[in-house]
């Protein structure tokens, strides 16, 4: 997730049990692009332990060679292939989940990238651009190429984040597929983690929005499945992951502008207040300083209540998981 899954972040993920993998945030390859070097830190500085696939995002093949063929000579675990963001700006380019309305165009990339690249090399994908008919198709056009992996966020670009998954889509790849396919969509707790790796029975879980929301839900699924204790998430966790999460973005910073990193925090809060006060929400939304930041944040979790474990269903960043619970 752009400008959100940073070096620092992957740092506090990891603090708190952290996936078994990361992916970086897209280097969005052109005609003429240079690799981005605040992206490129997320490898070459990753002090986690955890392997780290660059992700790649465009619909240029010789810059997408040429990109391959410079990321490899770093520390990365694998490349991997963005044809899922559904942003309109990207998708108007034909990167993107804008790629899956060009499947001609994108066997040629797959061929050349599968060609250039000697060891991992996956692809994240959406079931489509307007349909999930259109899976049936792209899934011919990946099981000839010899991914390693396949993530499928179970949507099409059109639905965006706005509609219940297709777990039946993945289960269809899972069979389909001579490589591992990964679950992605609506997975915010260990129920549903659980739930849809039951109804796809894929090889893992790609988990973005729900992180962001709970760190914790990395280690509580593994402990679920080890058949431990699960972690009760109260409000006072929740203060502790956005303090460590502030202070190690802001100490990530070349230069620190209060203002600006209020503003970026907020795009976590986003997802991190969602069914929890609707005046927190108000007023964090309205917060300028890092005083004003923290003390309402301070005001509104210092307490050991247990937050919802689910977000509400019909909100603009989280709907539809009700039907993996």
């Amino acid at each position: 997730m752009q400008a959100i899954t940073h070096l620092p972040f992957m740092r506090v993920m990891h603090a708190f049990g952290g996936p078994d993998y990361f992916v970086t945030e897209y280097f969005r390859v052109y005609e003429g692009y240079v690799l981005d070097k605040n992206i490129l830190r997320s490898i070459t500085e990753n002090a986690t332990g955890r392997p780290v696939d660059a992700q790649l995002i465009g619909q240029h093949i010789p810059s997408l060679v040429r990109i391959s063929k410079e990321l490899l000579e770093f520390p990365t675990s694998g490349i991997d292939l963005n044809l899922g963001c559904p942003a309109p700006v990207v998708c108007r380019k034909d990167a993107g989940g804008g790629l899956l309305r060009k499947p001609d165009h994108l066997n040629r990339i797959l061929e050349a990238l599968r060609k250039s690249i000697p060891g991992r090399f996956t692809v994240k994908t959406r079931l489509g651009y307007e349909s999930p008919e259109e899976f049936t198709r792209l899934i011919e056009i990946f099981s000839q190429h010899g991914l390693d992996a396949l993530t499928i966020h179970a949507r099409t670009v059109r639905e965006r984040y706005q509609t219940p998954i297709h777990p039946e889509q993945i289960r269809f790849a899972v069979q389909t597929m001579p490589c591992p396919v990964i679950a992605n969509g609506n997975v915010v707790d260990v129920s549903t983690g659980q739930n849809l790796i039951a109804q796809t029975m894929a090889d893992g879980l790609m988990i973005g929005r729900g992180a962001i929301r709970s760190p914790w839900i990395f280690k509580q699924l593994r402990n679920a499945y080890a058949g431990e204790p699960v972690q009760t998430i109260t409000r006072a966790d929740l203060l502790e992951y956005i303090n460590l999460l502030y202070d190690t973005i802001a100490d990530d910073l070349p230069v620190f502008d209060e203002q600006k990193h209020v503003n970026h925090m907020k795009k976590y809060l986003v997802y991190i207040v969602q069914g929890l006060d609707t005046e927190f929400e108000h007023q964090i939304r309205r917060a300028t300083t890092g005083k004003n930041f923290k003390q309402t944040c301070l005001t509104f979790l210092d307490s050991r209540e247990p937050v919802p474990v689910f977000p509400p269903n019909h909100s603009k960043l989280f709907c539809g998981f009700d039907t993996l619970r």
